[in-house]
C-alpha cells in the first residue's frame, strides 16, 4: 500500500504530526500497534491529562534537563497558548491550578484524545489499528521507505517515528522505535527510567509513608562528590522517596548514589546545633521528642529522627548528651539516604535517552542522516519535568515535523 506519509505510533505526537502534515489529495497513514489509540495519553495525570503549563513559554526552557536548547525552536514554533487555542477552537474548556498546571475542565484525558481523532477524521487521515510495525527499510533506488507490519507492507516518501519511549510498556511504549531508528543509521542514547521514584537501601522511614514536605533542600552525591543541589516538594513512600523534587531530578540519579535531605532551613549544621542547644537550655525538663515539636516538621518525622539517632523515646531534654544533640542536628541538616534503585519502566512516567538529538534538526525534527525521515515526541532523547512539559514537547515537536512535511509534500 502506498502513502505520501507514514507515521508509526498513534499517541499525541503521532496524531498531531498527522494533523499538521495533512494536505488535500495526499495520503497520510498512521500505523498503531494497539487496537485503540492514545493509551498512554489516557492515563496521564491519572487520566486527568495535565496538558501543559501556564505562563511565558520561556519559563519552560529549564524544565528539560541538559537538552533544553534543542526543544526551544519547537516551543517557540508551537507554544502553550497555541496548544490551548487548538483545543479551545474545537470545544474544549480548560482549568488552571494554583501551580499553573492546565487540565481540560472536565479533567478527562479522553476529551483531548477525541478532539485529535475527530481532526484526523476530518482530514481523511487513515489509522491502521492492531498493526505493529516489524521492520523498516529505506530503498536507495526509489528513495522511499518500506514499513512492514504483521499484516501489510507500506511504501511512503516520508516516514515519521512517533513510537514513544519505553515507560509504561503496557501502553505500547516498548522501545521498538529505538531499533527502527538504529536500523536507519541513528545513534540511540541508553534509555533510562525518568520521572520515577527512588527506592532506598535499608529504608527506615516506611512508617512515614504519606508525609510530604515543601521545598526541601536536596543534594546528590556520588562516590563522596557533590553532583547537584536543588530544592523541591518531597513525599515519603513505603519504600523510598517520591514527589516532584525527586521525580524531576531522577534523570540525574543512579543506583548507589546518596541523596541528602536538608529538613531544616539553616545556614549550616553548626548554627542548627547551637539552636538546639539553646532550646535544651531553656526547656530542659521537656521530653526531647516534645521539644522538637517546635520545629516546622511533622511530629512523626522528628520522632523518627530521634529514633535514628538512637536516643531513648522518653529521654528528658537536659539528659541529651552533646554527641546525641549533634547527631540530631546532622540528621536534620543532611539526612543521608542511599539509592538502592530507581523505579523501573513500569512506573516511570517518561524515558530519558533515545534518538540522539545531535542527529535531528531542531527546527523540523528531520533526520540529519536520512532525508525525509522524522522523529517526534518521547522517542527522542528528550524528557521534561512533571507538570505537562512532556505533553507540550510531544505536540510542539509534532507540529514542527508536520509543518515541514506539509510544506514539502
Amino acid at each position: 500500500m502506498n502513502a505520501n506519509v507514514i507515521i508509526i505510533g498513534g499517541g499525541p505526537a503521532g496524531l498531531f504530526t498527522a494533523i499538521q502534515s495533512s494536505k488535500k489529495n495526499k495520503k497520510v497513514i498512521i500505523l498503531e500497534k494497539n487496537s485503540t489509540p492514545g493509551k498512554k495519553l489516557l492515563i496521564t495525570g491519572s487520566g486527568q491529562c495535565n496538558l501543559t503549563q501556564a505562563g511565558n513559554i520561556k519559563q519552560f526552557f529549564n524544565h528539560y534537563g541538559e537538552n533544553d536548547k534543542f526543544i526551544r525552536s519547537s516551543l517557540y514554533g508551537f507554544n502553550n497558548k497555541d496548544l490551548i487555542n487548538f483545543f479551545k477552537k474545537r470545544g474544549v474548556d480548560f482549568s488552571t491550578t494554583d501551580q499553573g498546571k492546565i487540565f481540560p475542565a472536565s479533567y478527562q484525558a479522553k476529551d483531548i484524545l477525541n478532539v485529535l481523532l475527530q481532526a484526523c477524521s476530518e482530514k481523511n487521515i487513515i489509522i491502521k489499528y492492531s498493526e505493529p510495525v516489524q521492520q523498516i527499510k529505506f530503498s536507495q533506488d526509489s528513495k522511499n521507505f518500506i514499513s512492514k507490519t504483521n499484516k501489510n507492507e507500506y511504501v511512503s516518501e516520508y516516514l515519521v517515528l512517533a513510537t514513544g519511549g519505553q515507560s509504561y510498556t503496557v501502553t505500547g511504549s516498548s522501545g521498538d522505535g529505538y531499533q527502527f531508528a538504529k536500523s536507519l543509521g541513528h545513534t540511540i542514547n541508553q534509555p533510562k527510567p525518568s520521572l520515577t521514584p527512588l527506592y532506598i537501601e535499608n529504608y527506615q522511614f516506611s512508617d512515614l509513608a504519606g508525609i510530604s514536605l515543601s521545598e526541601v533542600g536536596i543534594s546528590l552525591w556520588r562516590k563522596g562528590s557533590l553532583l547537584k543541589r536543588w530544592s523541591g516538594d518531597l513525599l515519603f513512600t513505603h519504600k523510598g522517596l517520591s514527589g516532584p523534587g525527586i521525580l524531576n531530578y531522577s534523570r540525574y540519579i543512579d543506583a548507589g548514589d546518596t541523596i541528602k535531605l536538608k529538613l531544616i532551613d539553616a545556614k549550616n549544621e553548626a548554627i542548627l546545633d547551637n539552636d538546639l542547644a539553646n532550646k535544651i537550655e531553656l526547656n530542659g525538663k521537656l521530653l526531647f521528642k516534645n521539644l522538637l515539636k517546635e520545629l516546622p516538621l511533622p511530629y512523626r518525622l522528628t520522632s523518627k529522627i530521634i529514633e535514628t539517632a538512637s536516643i531513648e523515646n522518653d529521654k528528658i531534654s537536659a539528659q541529651v548528651t552533646k554527641a546525641e544533640r549533634k547527631k540530631v542536628a546532622k540528621l536534620l541538616f543532611a539526612l543521608p539516604l542511599t539509592v538502592e534503585r530507581l523505579g523501573g519502566f513500569n512506573v516511570a512516567m517518561v524515558t530519558k535517552g533515545g534518538i540522539s538529538l545531535k542527529e535531528i534538526d531542531p527546527k523540523t525534527m528531520e533526520s540529519s542522516i536520512l532525508a525525509n525521515f522524522f522523529a517526534v515526541g518521547e522517542v527522542l532523547d528528550l524528557d521534561g519535568d512533571t507538570g505537562g512539559y512532556n505533553l507540550q514537547a510531544a505536540f510542539s515537536t509534532g507540529y514542527m515535523a508536520g509543518q515541514a512535511i506539509k510544506a514539502r509534500i
